[in-house]
């Protein structure tokens, strides 16, 4: 198909939330089960393991069309998209209460994330990445005033998000609320908490709020948490990036619950 006869909605006008870009991202999503409505892979790479993603896409139902490398430039978010671009609808999110399921479906104390108002989508999609791999239940974002599932989110995350359940929520406040009843303790993470992670009880059901990149916790979502954690900085420094907060603190709590 050539691409100067593809259909406008396939143009670079479509949503970047419709995108998933790079191998991970699309390999990922093929192995979940998602649907992919086209594939649009470089013309005349003669990359072994390209050609066999795209016939996995193929096999999977999906049309897979050959464009110019410059046409996968024009509509990557990224810059990185590693020769491949899938288009689908964006990713769906989950509920509070499917988060709390997936704990008890799997025997463990939830271990979720809160995101206050996070707008980086690299930030974001790292978080997604290291809570797979820390084995946590759930990812929570508001709907105002932070990034949602894009394309620069499913790239960050190394195909983390097809596998890490995200609620996207009105209000944090209240979804913390929710949280409490159901008997999680919320651990928001700021420089001037006088604990500090080393000394938290992270075994038990636990909320771990990450703040934005720019002004940290919210004043309301601050006064909603049971407890107030620092992270010991021995630096010249002396704050983490949001993603980097959320790795040191969601591995202390893999370590207190091995």
């Amino acid at each position: 198909m050539d691409e100067k006869k593809m259909p406008r909605r396939e143009r670079k006008d479509a949503p970047a939330e419709d995108y998933l870009e790079g191998r991970n991202a699309v390999s990922e999503a093929i192995k979940s089960g998602r649907t992919l409505d086209k594939v649009f892979v470089a013309a005349g790479e003669t990359d072994r393991a390209l050609s066999r993603l795209a016939a996995l896409a193929r096999e999977a139902g999906a049309a897979v069309v050959q464009v110019d490398r410059r046409r996968l430039d024009q509509m990557s978010a990224t810059g990185a998209h590693q020769g491949i671009i899938a288009q689908a609808a964006a990713h769906s999110y989950v509920s509070l209460e499917d988060i709390l399921e997936n704990a008890k479906s799997r025997g463990e104390a939830p271990l979720i994330i809160l995101c206050d108002e996070l707008t980086d989508p690299n930030n974001l999609g790292a978080i997604l990445r290291t809570a797979e791999c820390a084995g946590a239940h759930g990812v929570v974002i508001p709907k105002r005033r932070s990034v949602g599932l894009t394309a620069v989110v499913a790239k960050t995350s190394a195909g983390a998000v097809e596998h890490m359940p995200v609620a996207r929520v009105s209000n944090l406040v209240g979804a913390m609320e929710q949280l409490k009843k159901a008997g999680v303790w919320i651990y928001g993470t700021d420089a001037a908490g006088k604990t500090d992670l080393y000394h938290a009880d992270l075994k038990g059901p636990a909320a771990i709020v990450i703040g934005s990149e720019g002004y940290g916790m919210s004043r309301l979502v601050a006064e909603r948490c049971d407890v107030l954690l620092s992270i010991p900085m021995k630096g010249k420094i002396n704050s983490l990036n949001a993603a980097s907060a959320a790795a040191v603190m969601l591995y202390e709590a893999v370590r207190q619950r091995l």
